[in-house]
């Protein structure tokens, strides 16, 4: 007892000193002073910094004069896993989570790592590990830091020790949502959504919990259920009327995995909701109906979760067109009058600028290359879809494809420059409807869309690109474009000082005057900076801070490490700080070389190897790659894996979860027959590499 008490004491008296260290003490000015303060920027408290999500620091001692003396204040390796979420820092400390659910704290000055939560994800439900996506973001809140984890868990993690507060189950056992977002805080209150629509059946929903407490407050759900068990709410009656047929036995989709604002002014909560599950509109709805609220922006009462408006971006969705991007609350001055609005770019290619007060939309443009639409009418706030973009006509050349024109990596606003700043992606792809009849399509297991859609690349087309570009808001016209390499590029920042800041595949970091688009700075990261940067400042001094690290969903792109290959254990996974006059220098990073292994009782067989690459590809390629290559290194290159050598080894990791704690979930529905012919093709593509190898 005595042991115990004294442990006990000293816990208390670590916790009151890492308190006093880190300044965690209530903010005089009340707990959401800095969500509120849009004009001193300290502090980067939440996903897009403020409640408006702008992604704009008002910061500007770090500006385009003094640019070429930004230089590398410190860096921090971390661990193996998924290192693409986005920072916050308050009081000089840094939170992140990386991997499958490990929240670090660190101090913003020195690099110092403060402490570390883990949420141990693989005890809970490790089925959920399969999106491997892991956690985009964080939270703080009056001294707590917030976050989801894959299993369908929010926790609060004391922010001054690291202890947990409360955790509570936001979803079922069992029932295929997961959390990857980063959940919202205002007002004592914390929502969150999840995410799982293009892996099994079920409707989205977004809940509200008390931030001290983890008390459920409200739930409200974004598609409507079975008629015969009656309706949450007013508005679930309203969007029954927009679906067909038996959709509530497919689950509907709609999940907010992302994308939430909140405007403290009129106490409304927005929600940017995602696509239909399963994609196609011919099998969830029998070709009818708009389908609310699929593909939408949805304005809720912050207090009570009550419907106020939506816009649905895509009526009767069938791409996998997500609304679930950022959306960034501003003030504009549009034909002479101030208007109130949101602004959001979604994966469907159009910029629209959204009236925030009535959900009227004000103008619509498209940023990037799209096929399946024509424009937007004005007068109705719906796309002019081209023939044929349903499908009807056969195989349809889509684009953008259901990879997006713009991801969740965010865009940015600056009020300074009047500018939003995308990071677009330019992709086609071939999409045609999966089925003979829709009456006869059943959902088939593990493949992410639902198998209701066909998607394939055109290797006769180019493979895609990418660019940052800047908009105009108020003229819809893009002011400035410049190329990224490969398909993707990363989160964006804007600042006080004149400058953009993002990352790139090819390693780099980089900086933009903000006018114009010229490249004032770059910093070679020694890997893909893809995770949005953060700007705050400790004692005067003006720090950026990013995360070097590719993320998991980024290998269904192909081209996106071809022309970089990154190895899973080669990979510089590092928190990254700037800062003027800053010195510091990373260590060389490994080259990446495929060694893959020697299997001399390999012996080739067709069919299993067929049969093989069509599981691979519906349980595999998110985290190992196309081609098995993983050359993303967010997982290990099975080519070289000594595992494929041993029936029984392969069969422990994937069926039975023998590396599970690493990220690997296991795939106890597969069959041993199923295991053991993913395991053929996987040495079959060792054997083509071993054979590509130059000798000597």
């Amino acid at each position: 007892m005595i042991l115990s008490n004294l442990r006990g004491a000293l816990i208390a008296l670590l916790s009151l000193a890492l308190l006093a260290a880190t300044g965690n003490a209530a903010d005089p000015r009340g707990p959401d002073a800095r969500f509120l303060d849009s004009a001193a920027g300290r502090d980067w408290p939440g996903p897009g910094r403020t409640y408006g999500e702008q992604h704009f620091s008002p910061l500007a001692q770090v500006n385009a004069r003094n640019i070429a003396q930004l230089g590398l204040a410190w860096s921090l390796d971390l661990d193996v896993g998924n290192s693409v979420t986005q920072p916050i820092a308050v009081n000089g400390v840094l939170y992140f989570v990386t991997g499958t659910g490990i929240l670090h704290a660190v101090d913003a000055v020195r690099g110092r790592e403060l402490w570390r939560y883990d949420a141990r994800v693989w005890e809970h439900e490790t089925d959920k590990m399969r999106s491997a996506w892991g956690t985009r973001g964080v939270t703080w809140w009056n001294g707590a830091v917030y976050f989801g984890t894959m299993d369908g868990r929010l926790i609060a993690v004391d922010a001054a020790s690291g202890m947990e507060l409360w955790s509570v189950e936001t979803t079922r056992h069992g029932d295929g949502r997961f959390i990857t977002g980063a959940p919202r805080v205002f007002d004592g209150k914390v929502l969150i959504g999840h995410g799982g629509a293009d892996w099994a059946a079920i409707r989205g929903y977004v809940t509200c919990y008390d931030a001290a407490t983890g008390k459920p407050l409200w739930r409200f759900y974004t598609v409507p259920g079975n008629p015969a068990d009656g309706f949450e709410s007013d508005a679930m009656k309203m969007a029954a009327a927009t679906w067909h047929g038996e959709w509530w036995k497919q689950g509907g989709g709609g999940t907010a995995w992302n994308a939430m604002s909140y405007d403290p002014e009129t106490r409304t909560v927005f929600i940017g909701t995602g696509n239909g599950a399963p994609w196609n509109h011919k099998v969830r709805s029998a070709g009818e109906g708009d389908n609310l609220f699929l593909s939408s922006i949805v304005a809720l009462d912050a207090d009570t979760g009550t419907y106020k408006w939506h816009y649905q971006t895509n009526p009767g969705e069938s791409w996998d067109y997500n609304a679930a991007m950022d959306m960034e609350l501003a003030d504009l001055t549009i034909a002479g009058q101030p208007r109130k609005v949101l602004m959001t770019a979604p994966k469907n290619g159009f910029f629209y600028v959204i009236d925030r007060l009535s959900g009227k939309l004000i103008s619509a443009t498209p940023f990037a290359h799209i096929t399946w639409a024509s424009g937007i009418d004005m007068k109705t706030g719906r796309p002019i879809e081209v023939p044929g973009s349903r499908f009807e006509n056969g195989p349809f050349v889509m684009a953008p494809g259901p990879i997006g024109a713009h991801s969740w990596l965010p865009m940015a606003y600056s009020p300074q420059t009047r500018l939003t700043y995308i990071p677009m992606m330019d992709m086609e792809f071939i999409m045609y409807d999966a089925f003979a009849k829709p009456e006869e399509w059943k959902r088939p297991p593990f493949l992410a869309n639902n198998g209701a859609v066909g998607v394939d690349m055109d290797e006769t087309r180019p493979k895609g690109s990418s660019a940052l570009i800047a908009i105009d808001p108020v003229g819809q016209r893009i002011v400035w474009r410049v190329p990224t390499p490969t398909s993707v590029s990363g989160g964006v920042l804007a600042t006080a000082g004149g400058l953009v800041f993002q990352g790139t595949v090819d390693s780099k970091f980089s900086a933009y005057a903000a006018g114009t688009g010229r490249r004032l700075w770059s910093f070679d990261a020694g890997a893909p900076v893809i995770a949005p940067p953060i700007s705050y400042s400790v004692n005067g001094r003006q720090y950026v801070t990013v995360l070097s690290g590719s993320g998991s969903s980024l290998m269904l792109v192909g081209d996106a490490f071809k022309a970089n290959p990154i190895g899973y254990r080669e990979q510089a996974r590092r928190v990254l700080t700037f800062a003027v006059g800053g010195r510091a220098r990373l260590p060389r990073s490994a080259p990446y070389r495929l060694e893959p292994v020697s299997d001399p009782g390999y012996a080739a067989d067709a069919q299993s190897e067929q049969r093989g690459f069509a599981f691979y590809a519906q349980t595999c390629i998110m985290c190992h790659g196309r081609d098995v290559s993983a050359l993303g290194g967010v997982a290990p290159d099975l080519r070289a894996s000594p595992a494929i050598l041993s029936g029984e080894a392969f069969h422990t990791i994937v069926r039975q979860g023998a590396l599970k704690q690493l990220g690997m979930p296991p795939f106890r529905d597969l069959s041993d027959a199923q295991v053991e012919d993913i395991r053929q093709y996987v040495r079959m593509k060792a054997r083509e590499a071993g054979a590509s190898r130059p000798k000597g």
